[in-house]
Protein backbone atom coordinates (compact mmCIF):
# COMPACT_ATOMS: atom_id res chain seq x y z
CA UNK A 1 0.00 0.00 0.00
CA UNK A 2 1.11 3.19 -0.80
CA UNK A 3 -0.43 6.93 -0.03
CA UNK A 4 -0.96 8.48 -3.01
CA UNK A 5 -2.89 11.75 -1.62
CA UNK A 6 -4.15 12.70 2.02
CA UNK A 7 -5.84 15.87 3.05
CA UNK A 8 -7.78 16.84 6.01
CA UNK A 9 -10.88 15.44 4.15
CA UNK A 10 -9.56 12.28 1.52
CA UNK A 11 -6.67 10.08 1.69
CA UNK A 12 -6.01 7.94 -1.59
CA UNK A 13 -3.86 4.38 -1.59
CA UNK A 14 -2.66 3.01 -3.80
CA UNK A 15 -1.92 -1.19 -4.33
CA UNK A 16 0.02 -1.89 -7.06
CA UNK A 17 -0.43 -6.09 -6.58
CA UNK A 18 -4.08 -5.71 -6.52
CA UNK A 19 -3.70 -2.73 -9.54
CA UNK A 20 -6.21 -0.69 -7.31
CA UNK A 21 -7.16 2.57 -5.68
CA UNK A 22 -8.82 2.84 -2.30
CA UNK A 23 -10.58 6.52 -1.95
CA UNK A 24 -11.20 7.67 2.19
CA UNK A 25 -13.43 10.13 2.30
CA UNK A 26 -12.79 11.19 6.29
CA UNK A 27 -15.97 14.15 6.83
CA UNK A 28 -18.20 11.13 5.49
CA UNK A 29 -16.44 8.16 6.96
CA UNK A 30 -16.54 6.18 3.96
CA UNK A 31 -14.16 4.32 1.59
CA UNK A 32 -14.61 3.41 -2.31
CA UNK A 33 -12.05 0.52 -3.35
CA UNK A 34 -11.31 0.69 -7.29
CA UNK A 35 -9.65 -2.15 -9.52
CA UNK A 36 -9.74 -2.98 -13.18
CA UNK A 37 -10.96 -0.14 -15.31
CA UNK A 38 -12.53 1.92 -12.66
CA UNK A 39 -8.64 2.18 -11.46
CA UNK A 40 -7.14 2.42 -14.91
CA UNK A 41 -10.30 5.35 -15.62
CA UNK A 42 -9.49 6.87 -12.16
CA UNK A 43 -5.51 7.17 -12.02
CA UNK A 44 -6.33 8.43 -16.12
CA UNK A 45 -8.81 11.09 -14.98
CA UNK A 46 -6.32 12.51 -11.78
CA UNK A 47 -3.57 12.42 -13.81
CA UNK A 48 -4.91 14.87 -16.57
CA UNK A 49 -5.58 17.73 -14.03
CA UNK A 50 -3.15 20.28 -15.11
CA UNK A 51 -0.39 20.67 -12.61
CA UNK A 52 -1.05 23.76 -11.85
CA UNK A 53 -4.26 23.40 -10.89
CA UNK A 54 -3.65 20.34 -8.44
CA UNK A 55 -4.09 22.25 -5.40
CA UNK A 56 -5.56 20.41 -2.23
CA UNK A 57 -9.02 22.58 -2.88
CA UNK A 58 -8.96 21.01 -6.44
CA UNK A 59 -7.91 17.68 -5.76
CA UNK A 60 -10.60 17.34 -3.17
CA UNK A 61 -13.34 18.50 -5.14
CA UNK A 62 -12.15 16.04 -7.61
CA UNK A 63 -12.47 13.44 -5.27
CA UNK A 64 -15.61 14.44 -4.02
CA UNK A 65 -17.43 14.39 -7.43
CA UNK A 66 -15.79 11.33 -8.09
CA UNK A 67 -16.93 9.60 -4.99
CA UNK A 68 -20.67 11.50 -4.65
CA UNK A 69 -23.28 9.22 -5.63
CA UNK A 70 -21.93 5.68 -5.90
CA UNK A 71 -22.09 2.84 -3.36
CA UNK A 72 -19.24 3.31 -0.56
CA UNK A 73 -18.68 1.24 2.40
CA UNK A 74 -18.74 2.69 5.78
CA UNK A 75 -15.81 2.49 8.06
CA UNK A 76 -16.43 0.31 11.41
CA UNK A 77 -14.41 0.45 13.91
CA UNK A 78 -14.21 -3.06 15.46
Amino acid sequence: MNVVYNSPHYSVFSYPMQEGFELLDKDAMRIRFLQGVLARHFKSAISGIPEDERTEENIDAFLGNYCEGVVTQPISFH
